[in-house]
Order: structure tokens, then C-alpha cells, then sequence
């Protein structure tokens, strides 16, 4: 598979915003939209208020279709789950910084990387970036979520832009290699404002999975 760095401008579509009646090849339309990753929020309806789908289904994307799974994982307990999501097929598993999420950050880290595995973490829009600080040397991706996790279709937060700019200045001070990925209300306007701030990684899942044509809207976003 193909090794990506934080230089690559991706996009992931946010399986969220797919139609689950036919997962299978709405994943499919998604790369054959030249999508480079497919985003899946884990929800547990505790760490946010709502509930989506497990590792059954994100086995069955992974024995369906050839594409890179990036796992965000936004539960409590992702220790504990954690060896599920690492045998359905997961290829990069992001876990949350949050207090809230009842987890041991650096153990979790090693594990999914001990898993063979790429391992990310997370922070909602209302956590500091200082959160995230003692971690960022264990990490492969930092995901600064840009609108109140749990929900698909809402809209964009300029106001974490900050945060994305941090962690891209810290990354260079300290020659570090982790993506920096975005999360919510993401479109070819704001995708724009985000890389400008230092991000790489641009989930999408209303403007790729609900666009008239998915392959425009992929490569608007990209190239924004």
C-alpha cells in the first residue's frame, strides 16, 4: 500500500455520510472517486450521543474493497476495544486526549502501533492543543476535529484553525512526521482555509458522499 507523508494533500471521505444500505459499494464509489483514505466514525453513544457502527462493519469494508481505513475511534474504553478494531482491518486507529475517553493515552498509542498499526489522536474543539502535547512524538496523525463530534452536516469551526497551525509549527520545530488531519464541515472552501493553516488530511463526508459528482467534489478538495 502505498506510504503516504505529511507533504500529500488527502482525502477521506466519511463513510458517515454514505448510504449503509449498500456499504459496500458506496466504498467502492469513494475510490473510484480517487479517494486516497476512507474515513469510519466509531461512535458508542457514552464519549458522544450517538451510536454508528463497530468492527463487523469496517471487516466488511475491508474484505470488500482495497482502500486505506482510517479508524477513528470515538468511544470510551478504546483500550479495551482496541484489539477488535486492529483484526476488522484497520489501518490507522485514532483514539481521543480526552479524560472522558477512560483510557491510559501512551499505552493505547503503543498498543496500536505494537498492532501493526498507524496511531492517531484526537481533540474536540473545545480541548487545548496543550492536551496533546506530550504525545506528539508517539503519534503517526493528530486530528483536530472542526466542529462538536457525534453528528454528520454541521458546520465548519474557523475558530480551532489555531490549534491546526500549532501543531504544524511544533511538527517543524521539532522535525516530526505526523499528518494533521481535519474533521467536520470540510468542503473546497474550508479545506482551503485548513491546509493554509498547516493540515494534510481533509475528511469530508456531506460534500463527497452527498455531491452530484463525487470525483469533482474529491478533487476540489484536494486541490483546493
Amino acid at each position: 500500500m502505498k506510504q503516504w507523508t505529511p507533504a500529500d494533500r488527502i482525502v477521506a471521505p466519511s463513510l458517515l455520510a454514505a448510504d449503509f444500505g449498500r456499504v459496500a459499494a458506496e466504498t467502492s464509489r469513494a475510490i473510484n472517486a480517487g479517494a486516497d483514505w476512507l474515513h469510519l466514525d466509531v461512535m458508542d453513544g457514552h464519549f458522544v450521543d450517538n451510536i454508528s457502527f463497530g468492527p463487523a462493519l469496517i471487516q466488511a469494508v475491508h474484505e470488500t474493497n482495497d482502500v486505506f481505513l482510517d479508524v477513528h475511534l470515538m468511544i470510551t474504553r478504546p483500550d479495551h476495544f482496541l484489539p477488535r478494531f486492529l483484526s476488522a482491518g484497520a489501518d490507522l486507529i485514532t483514539v481521543h486526549v480526552e479524560p472522558q475517553a477512560d483510557h491510559e493515552v501512551p499505552a493505547t498509542l503503543a498498543a496500536i502501533r505494537e498492532g501493526h498499526c498507524l496511531a492517531g489522536l484526537a481533540l474536540n474543539p473545545a480541548t487545548p492543543f496543550e492536551a496533546v502535547l506530550p504525545y506528539l512524538d508517539q503519534i503517526d496523525l493528530l486530528l483536530v476535529m472542526t466542529v462538536v463530534p457525534g453528528f454528520g452536516g454541521q458546520s465548519f469551526m474557523a475558530e480551532v484553525m489555531p490549534k491546526v497551525e500549532k501543531a504544524a509549527a511544533y511538527r517543524e520545530t521539532n522535525k516530526l512526521s505526523f499528518h494533521i488531519e481535519v474533521d467536520g464541515g470540510i468542503d473546497p472552501k474550508t479545506s482551503r482555509i485548513a491546509a493554509t493553516a498547516g493540515a494534510n488530511v481533509f475528511v469530508a463526508g456531506s460534500s463527497t458522499f452527498g455531491a452530484p459528482d463525487m470525483a469533482a467534489a474529491v478533487t476540489a478538495i484536494r486541490n483546493a
